[in-house]
């Protein structure tokens, strides 16, 4: 069992929050390009306000404690760790209640190589508590456009987890997926969920692409964020997001054992 004490250490000591390797000009290039819509930070968030970049940089200076002036420019940005914390627990709050619930749910992360093994064990203990852990579209053709062109990926699911993957089509023992903030998967998986007449998860959760397109859709979501995903803070401000944790999202795998252990003893939940 993990500590409120010692878990505030631990985000600390391994940079999950405190001072976070996301740069501040990666910070407020991400509020910037938000607030002009541009849809590679939008991430299939269609928001219903006007955001002005000063509007998201207040928002994640409440939401994240980033420094909430404009002239500072530079260096690494900060995350409140008592905010981490505080968005855990209600992270946990969520995932307790579905478990209690017995309902549908699906796992889809963008950082497979960092995040698979949370998200995993959080599919497990659900499983294991009877809830069904979706795996619709397995297999399923996404193309995305990138920086480096239109790619075309493959849905697969790693320990109940949906990622994309390079095509050709998945095979085992290749590798765990790619890097994506794109809402094209989870919108790919739902409507292959609603064509087949099978289950509607209950729950996504997830980061990038996979909370801020299934909110849009009407779907309960919660995840994970870091000072740069400005959409699932503005979600959640909106309503469309239940909950967005601030934390740095692209440390080692091992680093996020420690909030597997405290959310999964918050939830009631047994690893």
């Amino acid at each position: 069992m993990v500590s409120v004490g010692g878990l505030r250490a631990h985000l600390v000591g391994v940079g999950l929050a405190g001072r976070v390797a996301t740069s501040r000009e990666s910070s407020l290039r991400s509020y910037r390009l938000f607030a002009a819509r541009d849809p590679r930070f939008l991430i299939g968030l269609d928001p219903e306000l006007a955001w002005r970049q000063r509007d998201v940089l207040g928002l994640m200076a409440e939401r994240c404690g980033v420094s909430a002036d404009p002239g500072c420019t530079s260096g690494q940005d900060v995350i409140d760790p008592g905010r981490t914390l505080a968005a855990l627990d209600r992270f946990a709050e969520r995932l307790g209640a579905v478990a209690h619930s017995g309902g549908p749910v699906l796992f889809g992360t963008g950082h497979p190589h960092r995040l698979i093994g949370f998200y995993g064990a959080l599919a497990d203990a659900l499983s294991a508590a009877g809830c069904e852990v979706l795996t619709p579209a397995m297999g399923r053709r996404v193309d995305i456009t990138t920086r480096f062109g239109l790619r075309t990926y493959n849905l697969g699911y790693v320990r109940g987890v949906a990622v994309v993957r390079e095509a050709p089509a998945l095979r085992p023992g290749c590798a765990t997926g790619v890097h994506t903030h794109s809402p094209l998967p989870v919108r790919t998986v739902l409507a292959a969920a609603a064509d087949g007449g099978g289950p509607l998860p209950e729950l996504v959760v997830g980061d990038h692409g996979w909370v801020c397109g299934a909110g849009q859709l009407g779907f309960e979501a919660i995840g994970l964020a870091d000072t740069d995903d400005p959409a699932l803070f503005v979600g959640e401000a909106e309503g469309r997001v239940s909950v967005a944790v601030p934390l740095d999202d692209g440390v080692r795998s091992g680093y996020y054992r420690p909030l597997t252990r405290y959310v999964l003893n918050r939830a009631c939940l047994s690893q």
